[in-house]
């Protein structure tokens, strides 16, 4: 299998919820960063994916799409690796984007913020692009808004849609060439849902 639909979007913009669309339309399975936790033996791949050894064919092998992190790192490697693929850029209001992972993915106890444990290596990947400054709301906006910035720039419009999740299924099918399904646009991972499973995960590990 290889990958037909590219998700450069950071977490926290709906990616759980564009995850469970491209399964509906038969993009499936769709990698997200659930699946790291659920695949361990993938994490060595993506640390050396980040050392700029990367074997694209041993992380999504069996994945026809892929969205959130750590996939949307990497967006401009994959997008050269998978030349047919379709690239979705998820977003959200910045604001409300870095609001959101303050209490999620960069919460004050999160794998992440705290680079502590057997994915100590991995989540340090992601802090290459923040530092310090995780923290920081303006310097995260302005990162939020230079990557969206650089993906418009970077890749043809015709291979490209940006894509907020309350726009439903209209612009997403008609990007990717199916039909629209009778069923409402998902709703997934709330900032409920997101610390519930986090806790749960605390809860197996301890």
């Amino acid at each position: 299998m290889t990958l037909k639909v590219i998700g450069s979007g950071l977490g926290r913009t709906g990616t759980m919820s564009l995850k469970h669309a491209l399964e509906q339309l038969d993009f499936a399975p769709c990698h997200h960063m659930v699946e790291v936790f659920a695949r361990p033996h993938s994490v060595p791949l993506w640390i050396d994916a980040a050392a700029g050894k990367p074997d694209w064919s041993a992380i999504f092998g069996e994945f026809g799409a892929a969205v959130d992190y750590p996939t949307a790192m990497f967006w401009r490697e994959l997008a050269a690796h998978y030349p047919d693929a379709k690239i979705i850029h998820s977003v959200r209001d910045p604001g409300r984007w870095f609001e959101s992972t303050q209490e999620t993915i960069f919460a004050s106890g999160s794998l992440a913020k705290n680079l502590d444990g057997p994915m100590k290596d991995f989540f340090a990947m992601f802090r290459r692009e923040f530092g310090d400054k995780i923290d920081d709301r303006a310097f995260m906006i302005d990162y939020f808004e230079r990557h969206t910035a650089e993906v418009i720039r970077t890749i043809p419009p015709e291979r490209l849609l940006v894509f907020e999740a309350r726009q439903g299924w209209e612009p997403l099918c008609n990007f990717l060439g199916v039909p629209v399904p009778a069923t409402p646009y998902p709703s997934e991972n709330t900032r409920e849902e997101f610390k519930a499973r986090a806790a749960a995960r605390s809860r197996q590990q301890s």
